[in-house]
């Protein structure tokens, strides 16, 4: 019995350190995508990295012979992916950028990393998850310390407050599809039969592949200029560059965290990308250290450790 609950945590650790590899890729990912945001629309920008990291999740699939696992899924694993592809990387994503264009990182970051809130209400409500008061604290303190960690001094002009109501409303949308999305990811990849790292890269890869699909399909109305063949060399690197990290690699990292840990513990940690923005800022960009990002700092790392701790 002891090894079988040594066992048990075990797994659970190896899923909460893979939902803070998730969090590490998504970092990475939005240094990539902000440069090319500065150059490329972002349902143009959304379309290279969703086609072009599906490409190279098929070409990965076929070169480690793996391509067999995408047969092995069943139908409802396989529509429940691609339904929450295009949900959270076609449709959430795409307000993200919109957001983040309209707002800056500053304020659309700390509001869109609310979608943990969203997630628990969705796994008590929808899904009957139990979820013990030491994951709700943890959730709150995640939360709140990465609003604090975000905040910057800014001023806002008359005539820019109907900009800031529409971002700030994008940026909430933004939360509530990926907090759907992803309670669809955690429904697909938990087939008691099939719990297994090729159940979360074959669920992982579907999603991608969908929203590619789905992408291309709607461009003629989406994208009717088709710029985002026209894109610069540099600003396509940037953007299939951003795509692997946070696409195949991070979201898949989220994905098997689903298998071994909790949805409702797996994903507060997911969203504690400001801080490791904030600590590369303070490393490598010499950003100033303020009592805001200091509490908010503590916070999310005490968030976290509750959360490691259940």
């Amino acid at each position: 019995m002891t090894n079988n609950t040594n066992n048990r945590k075990g797994l659970t650790l190896i899923g909460e350190l893979a939902a803070l590899g998730a969090a590490i890729c998504w970092t990475v990912s939005a240094v990539l995508y902000k440069e090319a945001l500065l150059r490329a629309k972002p349902i143009s920008a959304n379309i290279v990295r969703c086609v072009c990291t599906s490409v190279v999740l098929v070409a990965c699939l076929v070169f480690i012979g793996k391509f067999g696992v995408l047969m092995g899924l069943p139908a409802y694993a396989v529509v429940l992916a691609c339904v929450s592809g295009v949900i959270g990387l076609g449709l959430g994503d795409t307000l993200y950028m919109i957001s983040l264009k309209l707002i800056g990182v500053a304020r659309a970051v700390p509001i869109t990393c609310t979608y943990p809130l969203f997630n628990l209400l969705l796994a008590i409500s929808l899904q009957g998850e139990t979820v013990t008061l030491y994951v709700i604290l943890g959730t709150v303190a995640i939360v709140f310390g990465v609003w604090l960690i975000s905040q910057e001094e800014t001023s806002t002009s008359e005539p820019q407050k109907k900009v800031l109501v529409k971002g700030v409303a994008y940026a909430l949308a933004t939360a509530l599809v990926w907090a759907v999305s992803i309670a669809m990811i955690d429904m697909a990849v938990n087939i008691p039969e099939k719990r297994n790292l090729d159940q979360a890269l074959a669920v992982n890869t579907f999603r991608v592949v969908a929203v590619a699909v789905f992408l291309l399909a709607s461009a003629p109305i989406t994208d009717r200029k088709f710029d985002f063949l026209k894109m610069q060399r540099k600003t396509l690197v940037a953007l299939v560059s951003g795509g692997i990290v946070a696409l195949a690699l991070g979201w898949f990292l989220l994905t098997f965290s689903f298998i071994h840990t909790p949805k409702s513990q797996a994903v507060p940690i997911s969203s504690t990308t400001p801080l490791f923005s904030t600590i590369s800022g303070i490393i490598f960009l010499h950003k100033r250290v303020t009592g805001k990002i200091v509490a908010g700092s503590i916070l999310v790392v005490v968030g976290i450790f509750v959360i490691f701790m259940v």
